[in-house]
Formats: structure tokens, C-alpha cells, sequence
């Protein structure tokens, strides 16, 4: 059996949301079609880890359609939606994943997922390089190469390659221009709204929002929390960051200090113990505390756990820890990704961009691997540029091009 899912048949469930998105990602529609016709995966394997739900399916259908035999798996066991499992099973990939795994599940299927042998991996966070560098470093010699997803996975990358242990290239999808500011600030601007709102059913407006970290998504997160009515509080490590956050209106101070102030608090960093034992002391009582970075431990729940008298499940995806005063500190999701384990994750027209880049990246790595070192590379400008073009174009939307006379006059000594 290659596949490990909860129930084929919730498939039918799954294939409805993969053809809604469909619908709104013109852009891996045109890659599908070009790829039916160049097969420029062919007899390739290509292992992807990221969250498991319709946006997603989409990209591994894309690949599969592009010749590659493809594994796919979570990367995080919250995010996974089991109808699309099933249905990516019921389309004929390799799908190990379900909502909900223990952390011996979820290693076992990103193992699973690894078994292929992949020329190619798609990775969100870094678990699968994690593998590929410890216990199954064996598949690792005969890897083209990847790409990565996320900030989070990034920053993991560039530990291995400043040592000098990274084993393949990888291109640092995360760092193209049409990631970051489209997906990081839109995408997780509004996705991160939307799990909060329809997880609490509770108003935004008029509320103090905590936006810890400044970067794009941080400022993401910031921007749609003041359209919607909420007075702003940014916390930050980086001096320029804090500035920018100063500049575009919000106010700025410690998380020692924002702590007794804040009604919902969104930690948006790559760091942990970000909200902490001392913070959580101070905090009103029913805060809504959310996580929007990749791994759980931005909200430290091992002093939430040590603070609290009781805990109560207050609503889905909402666990209240009573304090010992009788506060009662909301945690959503387990501390895991808010947008995603409390939502369906970013819009279809966003991660449309982000999954273009992803799959033309990953073919950026197969006709260039001979030329490419064991480093991260950032997605060349032409595929940046391809991307943005792509998408003005199904936006209906034309721009200006330079003359000869103007492109000579910009490029003049």
C-alpha cells in the first residue's frame, strides 16, 4: 500500500477543495499545462513535506503531472487535512500523513515519504534536510537538491551551510521577492486573522494585539490587525526592525512590558520561549495566545503547564490554563501554527505565487545541479520575475517596458 491516511474515503471530501483552489491559482494551472507537455521531471522522485492541505495537493498534483514520482507528508501534524490525503491517495501519489500525529507518527512519516529515494525534496521547516543529514543521510549522496519553504527552515539552512555540513544545494524559496512580500506579509497577514476569528468568533477591533517579531510576516500580521480595529504593540530584538515598526505607526516596547497590556498576543519570530513564564505572570485575564512561527515553542507551554492549577478545552483548537489567581490564559493550537492548525493556511491566490516559485525552483535544480554547490542559493531573478509577470498577466494587468533609448540611459557609465 503506498499510502498511510486516515480514511480513502473521505477522498471525494478532498477532491471538492482541491478543485475549488484550482480555480484561484492560474498560475500553477499554466505551469500543469506546460509541464503535461515538457515532462521536465521524467523518471524523477520527489519527496515534498509541507502543510498537507488543498493548496499543496495542487503543487504535488503539478509536479506528478511534470513526470515525477511523488511522496508526499505534513509538516506538521495539525495542518494535515485528512480528506486531502485521501485524496491525493485516491489520485495515485505516495501520501503518508494525518491530522493529528504523535511525534513517532510524524517522524515515521516523514521517514515514509523518504523511502522513495527522491532526486528532489520540497521541504517546510527543514525535517526532511534534518533527516537527510542525521539517520537517513545515506539517501543524501544521491539528492539533485531542494527547496525550502519557510524563514524557519532558512535559518536552519544557513547553520549547516556556515558550518560547512550542508550536503546538497537548496534554493531558499522563502527568499524570493514574491515570497516575502506577497506570502509572508499578505498571506500570513490574513490567514493568521482568519484561524483567529473563526477559532474565537470573537472582534478584533478595539482590542491590544502583541505582534512579536517585525519581519515580513510580523508586519503581515500588524497590518490587517489595524485595518481591523486593534491598537498595535510590536516587540522586537532588532533595533532597525523596531524603528520601521515606530515609523509605520505602532508602538513599540519589551514583551516584560506589553505583557500586562495585551489582549491577544501573536508571536511571529523563528525563536523560542518567546512569551514566557515572567510574561505569562502578568497577563490579563483571557488573553487569546497564538503562534504564527513554524515551531511550537514560541509560546513556551512547559510554563504554561507549570503555571496553571487546571486546564480546561474552552472551544476546538482552544485550550484555557487556569492560573492560580483564576486567570484563565487561552493557548490556541497548541501553541502550533495558528493560520493553519486553526485555518485552512493562506489564500489560494497567494500560496499560488509560492507554489509557482516552488515548482519552477525545483526545476531550476534539475537542469542545474552539475553547476550548483552544497549551498543555499536564493531563487534566481528570472524565475522571481517570471513569477510576478505570470501573475499581473492573470490579473489582467500590463506594465510599461523600457525603450531602447531609456534602457541605454540607465545603463550608461
Amino acid at each position: 500500500m503506498d499510502y498511510i491516511i486516515r480514511d480513502i474515503g473521505l477522498a471525494p471530501e478532498g477532491e471538492a477543495r482541491i478543485n475549488w483552489v484550482k480555480k484561484y491559482m492560474p498560475l500553477l494551472n499554466t505551469l500543469e499545462r506546460e509541464f503535461i507537455k515538457d515532462q521536465p521531471f521524467k523518471d524523477k522522485k520527489i519527496t515534498v513535506s509541507v502543510h498537507l492541505e488543498a493548496k499543496t495537493a495542487y503543487l504535488a498534483l503539478v509536479l506528478a503531472a511534470g513526470g515525477a514520482e511523488v511522496a508526499v507528508t505534513g509538516s506538521n501534524p495539525l495542518s494535515t487535512q485528512d480528506p486531502i490525503a485521501a485524496a491525493l491517495a485516491k489520485a495515485g501519489l505516495k501520501v503518508y500523513a494525518w491530522h493529528g500525529a504523535t511525534d513517532e507518527e510524524y517522524m515515521d512519516h516523514l521517514n515514509k515519504a523518504l523511502d522513495i529515494g527522491p532526486d528532489i525534496v520540497i521541504d517546510d521547516g527543514g525535517d526532511l534536510v534534518q533527516l537527510l543529514h542525521t539517520s537517513r543521510s545515506d539517501l543524501a549522496e544521491n539528492l539533485l537538491g531542494g527547496c525550502e519553504e519557510t524563514t524557519t527552515g532558512v535559518m536552519r539552512l544557513r547553520a549547516r551551510e556556515k558550518e560547512g555540513l550542508l550536503k546538497f544545494p537548496m534554493i531558499s524559496v522563502n527568499d524570493a521577492y514574491c515570497k516575502y512580500l506577497f506570502d509572508n506579509r499578505y498571506g500570513t497577514g490574513q490567514s493568521v486573522w482568519d484561524g483567529i476569528m473563526r477559532t474565537t468568533n470573537l472582534i478584533i477591533a478595539g482590542k491590544t494585539v502583541v505582534v512579536a517579531g517585525y519581519g515580513w510576516c510580523g508586519r503581515g500580521v500588524a497590518m490587517k490587525a489595524k485595518g481591523l480595529g486593534a491598537n498595535i504593540i510590536v516587540t522586537e530584538i532588532d533595533p532597525i526592525k523596531a524603528i520601521e515598526a515606530v515609523m509605520d505607526g505602532f508602538t513599540v516596547m519589551t514583551m516584560d512590558e506589553a505583557a500586562a497590556l495585551g489582549d491577544i498576543f501573536v508571536t511571529v519570530t523563528g525563536c523560542l520561549k518567546v512569551i514566557r513564564k515572567e510574561h505569562m505572570e502578568k497577563m490579563k485575564d483571557g488573553v487569546l495566545l497564538a503562534n504564527a512561527g513554524h515551531f511550537d515553542v514560541e509560546v513556551w507551554r512547559p510554563d504554561l503547564e507549570e503555571l496553571a492549577v487546571e486546564t480546561r478545552p474552552m472551544r476546538k483548537n482552544i485550550t484555557g490554563y487556569v492560573m492560580e489567581d483564576g486567570r484563565i490564559l487561552n493557548l490556541m493550537a497548541e501553541g502550533r501554527l495558528v493560520n493553519l492548525a486553526s485555518g485552512d493556511g493562506h489564500p489560494a491566490e497567494i500560496m499560488d505565487m509560492s507554489f509557482a516559485l516552488q515548482a519552477l525552483s525545483a526545476r531550476y535544480v534539475l537542469e542545474n545541479r552539475a553547476k550548483l554547490d552544497n549551498k543555499v542559493y536564493i531563487v534566481p531573478e528570472e524565475i522571481d520575475k517570471r513569477v510576478a509577470a505570470m501573475k499581473l498577466a492573470a490579473m489582467g494587468l500590463e506594465i510599461d517596458e523600457l525603450s531602447k533609448e531609456q534602457d541605454d540611459y540607465l545603463n550608461a557609465y
